[in-house]
């Protein structure tokens, strides 16, 4: 990420500099040792994944009802991922899907008595983590400045499509013998 060096075809991108490439490993770093704490507390106390907890946060924040596509704006998570989520929490009783009364085409989701009760029994050890991790080492001004920039930064992130609007990639189809081959 510093100097490419010759022959990668990057001549054109600038190296990153030394306070760059600092802030990005210590921003890296920072998010991987917070997410696998954050992990570790949702598994021992509700067996969840983090994705799950996301989901069953997202619906308990949007008064308990999202569609599919919501969901996979606010989550960043393939749709085959998210899908498969969805249809573990829902076999779990924590959701249900069903069609929307509105869109035909778009699959409702709703988080149950069940997946709320999970939610707030977690949610106790959850914010303690994310305290204990990421919040008591900064002041209020870090916190604000931290705030601010990490705002401007998801905005600028979020400004692209989002992922659940993205053409669904391909696979190419197989490809047919030659004529050749089949002659023999």
């Amino acid at each position: 990420m510093t100097d490419p060096g010759p022959g990668t075809g990057a001549d054109d991108v600038l190296a990153l500099d030394a306070a760059q490439l600092d802030a990005y490993f210590a921003l890296m770093e920072a998010v991987s040792l917070l997410q696998h704490g954050v992990e570790q507390q949702l598994r021992a106390e509700g067996d969840l994944s983090y994705v799950q907890f996301q989901l069953l946060a997202r619906l308990a924040a949007a008064r308990g009802q999202l569609t599919m596509t919501e969901l996979a704006d606010g989550v960043v998570y393939s749709r085959s991922g998210l899908t498969y989520q969805a249809g573990l929490l829902e076999k779990a009783g924590l959701i249900t899907r069903g069609p929307s009364p509105d869109d035909d085409r778009a699959t409702l989701v709703t988080i149950t008595d069940s997946g709320l009760a999970l939610l707030g029994r977690v949610m106790p050890g959850h914010i303690q983590v994310t305290r204990r991790l990421l919040l008591d080492p900064l002041s209020g001004s870090d916190l604000r400045h931290l705030g601010d920039i990490m705002t401007r930064v998801r905005d600028h992130m979020r400004a692209q499509p989002p992922r659940s609007a993205a053409p669904r990639k391909r696979r190419p189809a197989p490809a047919s013998p030659s004529p050749a081959a089949t002659r023999d």
